[in-house]
């Protein structure tokens, strides 16, 4: 192989690796999910949904005067777990279809979702999937 030909092939790998790289990356950040469960609370006036870019998240109880108009349960992996913004983001799609202004997460923990059973019948296994709740 001539010098020129390698410096050619090497050319061409480096825009491969990049790429490859790139989709790796991309495969690995689809993994990461984020389900939600909305419930509307019944007997309370419900506004018009809002903007989701208008929904605060709070950490803690708000100090001024507040309805309750129902509850997120956000159930999102843990390997790969996803970004604190996109659970964040979750929630203020969900916040915003039930017209709210502001979410307040009660909490936040690692904890079982799943499970499943491994081995034969005289010898099994129950492991446990976590998830974030």
């Amino acid at each position: 192989m001539s010098p020129s030909s390698s410096l050619r092939f090497s050319r061409l790998k480096r825009p491969l690796l990049v790429a490859a790289l790139v989709a790796s990356a991309l495969a690995l950040s689809a993994c990461a999910s984020v389900d939600a469960q909305t419930t509307a609370y019944v007997g309370v006036e419900h506004p018009a949904p809002t903007l989701p870019s208008k929904v605060q998240v709070l950490r803690s109880e708000p100090t001024r005067p507040y309805v309750r108009l129902g509850e997120i349960l956000i159930d999102a992996t843990v390997h790969p777990a996803p970004a604190i913004t996109q659970v964040e983001q979750k929630l203020r799609e969900e916040g915003a279809k039930l017209g709210a202004n502001a979410v307040v997460v009660v909490y936040d923990r690692i904890q079982p979702v799943a499970a499943y059973i491994t081995g034969p019948l005289w010898s099994r296994d129950i492991e446990t999937i976590q998830g974030r709740s």
